[in-house]
């Protein structure tokens, strides 16, 4: 149930903050007061489209404030958790921020959402109903939608299951009126494939060797010079045949410090440092030897490396640039060749798969079309009864089906037909419902709905429209009767459904200075006596018309 909602510069309301409690309220007060302006707040908490209109003039923005209390809901518990909302017991707090600029910000719980998971949110929580509602009746487009409302749990097992047999069809039917529109491009497809696999493979790329071919290309082809420079390199370290070479001359550095060393520390050290260095020239100059002795020139092997590159260098312009591409492209290659060729895609396979699964689409909208039948009788009695309940004994509803192409709501077309009179035939209801009957329709269906929904608040906007006398008093009685269950918020007109009312506001709109407010306050027994009495005579209060409002209060 709603609990509180607060509104702030929203159109002509300024500040307002009401809490309410189970059972039936009601909001009455004079035209253009602001009663549909609190219903238009609530929709938008509840994620309805928002206008830089709501906001009241010279404000920054409007702000609308929920608190929602609920006790068995699963169906909201789940949601909240998918959300994210896993500890949330038994209370949520919804918000609503709408800028001047046209900024909307949405909050569950203090945490922001977007205007989507609100709305999702929303669904559970109220089920607004007004008079477009009559029109949504006036609609075989919803009449569908309205009839699998009525549904069970079981009822939407077998709708999912439906559903998914019939996305199973639509997509293997569309795969197989590809495939046979292109098969020549398969055909085409596949040898390109084929011979970028066979093109790939042929090269037996090995990415460490193949990336380090450009080096060993650069030394052979440089083999020249590296021989001389390794000569003078190994002659200047250690020339056997000459006294003044590297090595000959640190060597004698080194004995003539290590002759001094024990004169001084300085001298030790500058000895060390000098034999340090000569050890490690010494070493250098064995390893050239040994790299000069192992230097050898291959020209084939040149050639072999030219030819490798050139080969590389055409796979990498054709599916690189890098071998790495050239590799993970040759991957892709297999996977496609793997999906066009394999049984799975195969004309004949899938037309044998589309067969399949139309039977299988068969036999679940059977079962589909059976549950519906089953719920439509079902909903027949129950809004029967209803309409009996509001002084339409003696007419009959029914669920007119009628078959239809395959689509993702199922097989057959829906539209609820009504015949007022006896001996009149049944007729679509958009074609032969008038206003009046239209309200009391509309309220048959939804105290049956209500029975089995798990909405915590129900909002009913002028549903009374067009009836009077002991219709007025029968639709009173039904929408008390729904509010028995739960919580129930109306706007009404007629003195009967304002009087059977467990509590009464009355919104007001006063003007200063050019500005125009709307304030909302509780009635009393009495100021409640004379709102009625007003309803029933006007603005003149006799003694007849203030005797009457209190006999329908105190019923």
């Amino acid at each position: 149930m709603l609990q509180e909602i607060s509104i702030k510069n929203f159109a002509i309301i300024e500040e307002i903050h009401l809490s309410f409690e189970n059972g039936m309220t009601i909001l009455t007060g004079e035209t253009g007061a602001g009663k549909s302006i609190i219903i238009d707040a609530m929709s938008l908490l509840l994620g309805g489209r928002s206008s830089t209109d709501f906001v009241r003039h010279g404000a920054g923005k409007a702000e609308i404030e929920g608190l929602f209390f609920f006790e068995k809901a699963s169906g909201l518990l789940s949601a909240l958790t998918a959300i994210g909302f896993e500890d949330v017991h038994h209370e949520i707090i919804l918000r609503r921020e709408i800028f001047a600029n046209g900024r909307s910000v949405c909050r569950i719980n203090g945490q922001m959402v977007n205007l989507t998971t609100l709305r999702e949110i929303g669904e559970f929580l109220v089920d607004i109903h007004g008079q477009h509602d009559s029109q949504e009746l006036m609609n075989p487009k919803s009449h569908l939608h309205l009839l699998d409302e009525f549904g069970d749990e079981n009822f939407e097992k077998i709708k999912d299951s439906y559903q998914e047999k019939f996305e199973q069809f639509k997509n293997l039917r569309q795969q197989l009126t590809t495939r046979q529109k292109n098969e020549q491009e398969f055909a085409k497809r596949i040898e390109i494939l084929q011979f970028q696999e066979e093109e790939i493979e042929a090269a037996a790329i090995n990415l460490i060797d193949d990336e380090s071919l450009a080096g060993r290309r650069e030394k052979l082809n440089n083999i020249k010079n590296i021989a001389e420079s390794l000569s003078t390199a190994a002659l200047a370290l250690d020339d056997e045949d000459g006294d003044y070479s590297s090595l000959n001359n640190i060597r004698t550095t080194m004995t003539e410090l290590d002759g001094i060393s024990n004169f001084d520390n300085e001298y030790r050290d500058l000895a060390d440092k000098t034999a340090e260095s000569y050890y490690i020239l010494e070493d250098v100059a064995s390893q050239i030897r040994r790299v000069m002795d192992a230097l050898e020139f291959n020209p084939s092997e040149l050639l072999q490396i030219e030819d490798r590159i050139m080969t590389l260098n055409t796979l990498r312009k054709k599916y690189g640039p890098e071998l790495t591409d050239v590799v993970n492209y040759l991957e892709k290659v297999r996977l496609e060749l793997s999906e066009l060729t394999g049984s799975e895609h195969d004309s004949e396979w899938l037309d044998q798969a589309v067969r399949t699964a139309q039977n299988e689409l068969i036999k679940s909208s059977q079962a589909l079309n059976q549950e519906r039948h089953k719920i439509a009788a079902e909903l027949e009695q129950d809004i029967k009864h209803e309409l009996a309940d509001l002084y339409m004994e003696k007419a009959d509803f029914r669920v007119n089906f009628e078959k239809a192409k395959f689509s993702l709501l199922g097989n057959e077309h829906i539209e609820f037909f009504i015949q007022t009179n006896p001996g009149e035939g049944f007729k679509p209801l958009a074609k032969t419902a008038s206003g009046g009957e239209l309200s009391r329709l509309m309220l048959a269906i939804k105290s049956s709905f209500s029975r089995r929904e798990n909405k915590t608040s129900i909002v009913f906007d002028e549903v009374d429209t067009g009836v009077s006398g002991r219709v007025a008093q029968a639709i009173a009685n039904k929408i008390y009767k729904i509010a028995k269950s739960g919580q129930v918020l109306a706007i009404s007109h007629l003195p009967q459904v304002v009087a059977i009312a467990d509590t009464q506001f009355y919104i007001e709109k006063a003007s200063t200075n050019d500005v125009t407010t709307s304030t909302v306050r509780k009635l009393k027994f009495e100021e409640r006596v004379n709102e009625i009495a007003k309803m029933l005579a006007g603005d003149d209060l006799t003694k007849e018309a203030l005797a009457q409002a209190k006999r329908l209060l105190t019923k």
